[in-house]
């Protein structure tokens, strides 16, 4: 499955994940937020921070290449997300005994 993932993003928006996946371990730890919002929020933080990166690489001085960029940054968010939870389900699964 990680292969499937890592396949659409790019590589260089990997580390967004092991952010967001540090992103998320401080949320739960710090217990002010329900750890139910932890997605949400990591989804959120995942687009903001691909859309950085995006539009600081894209040039986007027409509507359509200003849209693509949108669609880049919103796509790339959400998938390094899930690969943040994924990480997060490795760790998990890994600590549990047989």
């Amino acid at each position: 499955m990680m292969e499937e993932i890592l396949r659409y993003v790019k590589p260089e928006l990997i580390v967004v994940a092991l952010v967001l996946y540090l992103l998320g371990q401080g949320i739960k730890q710090s217990q002010t937020i329900k750890d139910k919002y932890i997605p949400l929020i990591n989804g959120a933080a995942g687009i903001i921070l691909c859309g950085i990166y995006i539009f600081a690489v894209s040039e986007t001085d027409t509507v359509q290449k200003a849209a693509m960029a949108v669609f880049s940054a919103m796509t790339q968010g959400i998938l390094v997300a899930g690969l943040s939870t994924y990480i997060n389900q490795l760790i998990k699964q890994w600590g549990k005994p047989d």
